[in-house]
């Protein structure tokens, strides 16, 4: 694009932030559109495609530092339409058209495209590496799985070298030219004094080359749609909703550039017995009243491997937590989280037989043992 276009264009506005947006609030939200107007999701959907295009240039500008302050710079002082230079001399308007125009026949000649035609076009330099997309996708494991870790193969769509022409963009048998416009560097620069702007070449879209007669499967961009089935591992101790980062695994870059990063969200199935808390997991475990009155040891099920036997003391209440050392979660260093065991007493629903016998019994010898005493104690005080 020209740099009239490029400090028109109000990429902000493209990504819907606000000027003052963080780094990651920029981040987020590319994702969030990366991924509704991804092509894709949107087979045949011109207006989907080229919105993704204008979602990835602003991404482009806005999460480099450097090219986002030159951006910030060039449209505070020319994003008006017109350049009016202060001084006692007065209120002269330049047309922002002419301030670009490097005496083209085009625009008339002259102006001041001669006075910066010098410092538009910086030929000799090499075109730079473009880092990879980085890509996004998901994958489910089952409860056991997510403890221990796993690899599951992931099957992923993303831009690549175009097979066809091996990356050129061109038709077999033709090769594409250099750029003359930035001489095959895929950025041109202006500036003037301590003012430097950098942009993308309008006419090669920052590949450095022109493609005459495109390849007819990807249309002269060198890039087209690859699918790939790679092996992922997942560490052990993941939990549901977790997001992992796999440095590289993305999309391939351009002209030598590193390859952009895989980002996994996990999802955790439940399980039937256990839950999670943390690096510990979770059981229930019921127990009679008998047991949770005089005490006594019960055997308590584990995620895998032998059950364990657990002293539960006499008079417990409901809702007691036991814990089961080392019996938990894989943790990052390898060692394991703790197993927690609730006590729930359970209260037989229908008592008869000699059953019924003992426990009215019971009742008569503790009658005088009321276990609301203290409450009303309380209430009365209060």
């Amino acid at each position: 694009m020209s740099a009239k276009d490029y400090v028109e264009k109000d990429y902000y506005k493209v990504l819907g932030v606000p000027k003052d947006a963080t780094a990651a609030e920029i981040k987020k939200t590319y994702r969030k559109l990366a991924r509704e107007f991804h092509p894709d999701a949107n087979k045949g959907d011109a207006k989907a495609e080229e919105r993704f295009k204008d979602i990835s240039e602003a991404y482009d500008v806005l999460s480099d530092d450097k090219r986002r302050k030159e951006y910030d710079e060039a449209r505070s002082l020319f994003g008006s339409g017109g350049f009016r230079p202060g001084g006692a001399g007065g209120n002269y308007n330049f047309d922002f058209g002419d301030l670009f125009n490097n005496g083209s026949p085009q625009g008339g000649g002259g102006g001041l495209g001669d006075v910066f035609g010098g410092l538009f076009n910086r030929g000799g330099r090499q075109a730079q590496p473009r880092r990879g997309a980085d890509v996004e996708t998901e994958v489910t494991l089952s409860f056991d799985e997510a403890v221990d870790g796993a690899t599951v193969p992931l099957r992923m769509t993303s831009q690549a070298a175009c097979r066809a022409c091996a990356g050129t963009g061109a038709k077999a048998g033709t090769t594409p030219r250099v750029c003359p416009t930035c001489v095959g560097a895929g950025t041109v620069s202006r500036g003037q004094g301590a003012f430097a702007l950098s942009e993308p070449c309008r006419d090669c879209k920052g590949r450095g080359m022109i493609v005459d007669d495109p390849c007819t499967v990807c249309h002269g961009s060198g890039r087209a749609s690859s699918a790939r089935t790679m092996q992922v591992r997942i560490p052990a101790g993941v939990q549901d909703g977790q997001r992992i980062r796999l440095k590289g695994k993305g999309a391939q870059g351009e002209r030598g550039g590193q390859p952009g990063d895989l980002y996994v969200t996990v999802h955790v199935d439940p399980h039937p017995v256990f839950g999670r808390k943390g690096d510990n997991l979770t059981v229930t475990v019921p127990v009679t009243f008998p047991e949770a009155a005089l005490g006594g040891t019960i055997e308590v099920p584990t995620l895998k491997g032998p059950s364990v036997r657990l002293k539960l003391p006499s008079g417990s209440a409901n809702g007691l937590t036991m814990r089961a050392r080392g019996k938990g979660a894989t943790r990052k260093d390898g060692t394991r989280g703790d197993l927690l065991v609730t006590v729930e007493v359970v209260v037989p629903k229908h008592v008869t037989g000699d059953a019924l016998t003992a426990l009215e019994q019971y009742r008569e010898a503790t009658a005088s043992d009321d276990p609301r005493a203290a409450l009303f104690k309380a209430a009365e005080g209060a």
